[in-house]
């Protein structure tokens, strides 16, 4: 086949082939700007790069990247369109309740491990926008994997005392003492891109120690992370201009760029975020009280 007539034919390949991905997601009755609000919180939320394995040449959302704990090894899970091994199959309230309380349609818990005790401070419109939006992405028949690690710890049943004692399951709520910039760099903050759950220590049963949130931890998925506080050894010496282009680039005042899970998290989310909401968390970490650590 020659040259150009090669070119047209893989371009109406392309544009039937979006036609049909497109007639897909109208024919299930998804609004397009619902679909743009999910792909926007998509990004917000990092991209859901733990749902991806490194190095793998498998770029779904189909899961199996190892979260190294202090309890053992857990398996991020198969988030994809597939009915089977996925979650093509859940109804919008399954997913609503996976994100916010952690439970699956079958009534099992997740581990968290998958950051609900965050994302259950997104607002309900929220998370059925972005369950919109995952659910276009390609499926993945990749099965999910059961943690490796020792019991009590790879019991599903025993996370619902956890629960109890640790799960703050409620919707983030404006401050009204604060401006509509900060509030929004709050909700971007501690619920959709989930900041603590990383950059905050645990105690012995795994919950965020509140006291040092943001404050750095020793143990975290990939070691050390860093302290984000407005403190010397966090980020005291960055301004907010600093923050935002470090979320867009990666690369810090000094710099250096960031590496391991924070470049994937930028790369695949942070850095398609506008400049207003970038600026809006600068914000919020600038105010957060400031922790001195080494972390």
């Amino acid at each position: 086949m020659e040259a150009p007539r090669a070119r047209k034919h893989l371009l109406g390949v392309a544009l039937l082939a979006l036609g049909c991905a497109w007639s897909a997601v109208a024919a299930a009755g998804y609004d397009p700007a619902a679909l743009k609000r999910g792909e926007y919180l998509f990004y917000a939320s990092g991209g859901c790069g733990c749902h991806v394995r490194p190095k793998s040449d498998d770029k779904t959302l189909s899961g199996g990247r190892a979260l190294k704990t202090p309890f053992g090894v857990y398996y991020s899970s198969n988030i994809t369109s597939d009915k089977d091994a996925g979650i093509g199959g859940w109804s919008a309230d399954d997913f609503y309740n996976a994100m916010t309380h952690g439970v699956r349609p079958d009534g099992a818990n997740l581990f968290p491990t998958f950051p609900y005790t965050s994302f259950t401070h997104m607002r309900r419109a929220d998370v059925y926008d972005l369950q919109r939006y995952v659910a276009t992405l390609p499926p993945s028949p990749r099965r999910n994997q059961e943690p490796g690690a020792p019991f009590p710890f790879n019991i599903r049943a025993a996370i619902t005392p956890w629960k109890w004692l640790f799960l703050d399951a409620r919707e983030f709520s404006p401050d009204p003492t604060k401006s509509a910039e900060w509030n929004r760099g709050a909700y971007l903050a501690t619920a959709i891109g989930h900041c603590t759950e990383c950059h905050s220590p645990r105690n012995l049963l795994g919950a965020v120690v509140k006291s040092r949130y943001l404050g750095g931890a020793a143990e975290g998925p990939e070691g050390k992370v860093p302290n984000i506080t407005p403190a010397a050894k966090g980020i005291g010496n960055w301004d907010v201009s600093d923050i935002v282009t470090y979320m867009k680039t990666g690369m810090t005042p000094d710099g250096d760029f960031a590496g391991g899970i924070m470049a994937e998290l930028i790369d695949d989310g942070y850095q398609h975020m506008t400049d207003e909401d970038l600026q809006a968390i600068a914000v919020y970490l600038k105010s957060v009280p400031p922790l001195d650590s080494a972390s």
